[in-house]
């Protein structure tokens, strides 16, 4: 044994001899098998408790460890077996790819992270808080954008790189970039403005212009609408922005006016009881707030009334059965008092000249 060890100790290869190398191989082997032994009792131990707890903690954690790389266990189990060995040059190369190993795992550990914790929060709070969940997908893009900026500048600079320089480099090349890019940009920081400020959310139904429907999306450039017809509307976020938006799903409570008449030939007293048979139809129907009935004005063919309340629910299909309930009630009221709806009409007076030739104050006849 003892012969063997100095014939390998005697044998060089590389500036190291056959013993060392040996034992690096060693080093590297048990490094390694350790790191995998390691990785599998943790995700074996973590899927357990996953199983018994409801914290989202634990469940981040197994996703990380997931996202572990094979080649990253190689890399680190070479770089320990390699200390004890005499490479030279070759020793600082080595360590600028653990270096660039680590740091692209460090990143994909960090991306994981990230994207695991969105699809948490979206499925526990898209119903509860839809916004916070657009939010954190339009907020997403910019972690990751900084994880990976991080990583990149961390491996530039040990490579021996002026990071400052290359920063200041960089930000010269992004105003002209973003000269040229002017609108896509726009359209990103209104993107981040929409997520931010809040002006609607997932699920809002919104009204732009003459176009309506509701937010299925906001993206980093556009804004999906599903509309009442099915199809989807897609709007520029910079647009947007500059459109007045009528949002319907922040509505407390709908005010509903409308008008009708009755014929001329209604007398003042049955003028006079409408208002009253109003307000009780109104008030009879659940879920509304009687405002006021008025007698308003003389139209061209019936006396006009005007009649305002409110629909205590921003429900378009539950105020139209109130508005359809309503509607009824003034049929059935009007036709038990004797009182018509006024339709549009018109009376002539035809003149009959008289025999003298000219026609008196009575001598016309009425059609």
């Amino acid at each position: 044994m003892e012969q063997l060890t100095d014939t390998l100790n005697a044998l060089q290869l590389g500036g190291n001899s056959l013993l060392a190398w040996a034992v690096a191989a060693a080093v590297a082997v048990g490094a390694y098998a350790a790191l995998s032994l390691g990785k599998r009792l943790l995700l074996r131990n973590l899927g357990r408790l996953t199983a018994k707890t409801e914290t989202v903690i634990d469940d981040l954690l197994v996703a990380v460890l997931r996202s572990t790389r094979q080649f990253t266990l190689v890399l680190v189990a070479l770089w320990l077996g390699s200390r004890p060995l005499e490479l030279g040059s070759a020793e600082s190369v080595l360590d600028l790819v653990i270096l660039f190993a680590v740091a692209l795992q460090v990143a994909l550990w960090a991306n994981r992270l990230v994207s695991e914790y969105i699809v948490y929060f979206s499925n526990t709070h898209r119903d509860e808080d839809p916004g916070m969940v657009s939010a954190l997908q339009g907020l997403s893009f910019v972690a990751r954008l900084i994880i990976w900026s991080l990583a990149v500048l961390l491996v530039v600079e040990n490579l021996g790189y002026d990071v400052t320089a290359l920063v200041a480099g960089l930000g010269i090349g992004g105003v002209a970039i973003a000269l040229a890019v002017q609108n896509i940009l726009g359209d990103l920081f209104a993107s981040l403005s929409i997520i931010l400020d809040k002006p609607f959310m997932v699920k809002d139904f919104i009204i732009v212009g003459d176009l309506l429907g509701e937010v299925e999306k906001i993206g980093i450039k556009t804004t999906r609408l599903r509309s009442l017809s099915g199809e989807q509307l897609i709007f520029s976020n910079s647009d947007l922005l500059n459109s007045r938006i009528r949002n319907f799903k922040r509505m407390y409570e709908r005010r509903v006016p409308f008008t009708f008449g009755v014929v001329y030939q209604s007398s003042p007293d049955q003028l006079e009881s409408i208002p009253g048979t109003v307000r009780d139809i109104v008030e009879g129907v659940a879920n509304t707030r009687f405002d006021r009935a008025h007698f308003k004005a003389f139209g061209a063919s019936s006396y006009d009334f005007e009649v305002v309340y409110y629909v205590l629910s921003p429900d378009y299909n539950e105020y139209m059965d109130i508005q359809q309930a309503i509607n009824l009630g003034l049929c059935r009221a009007f036709q038990e008092q004797g009182i018509e709806f006024a339709y549009p009409t018109q009376t002539l007076y035809l003149a009959r000249q008289g025999r003298s030739g000219g026609t008196g104050p009575g001598g016309g006849d009425q059609v």
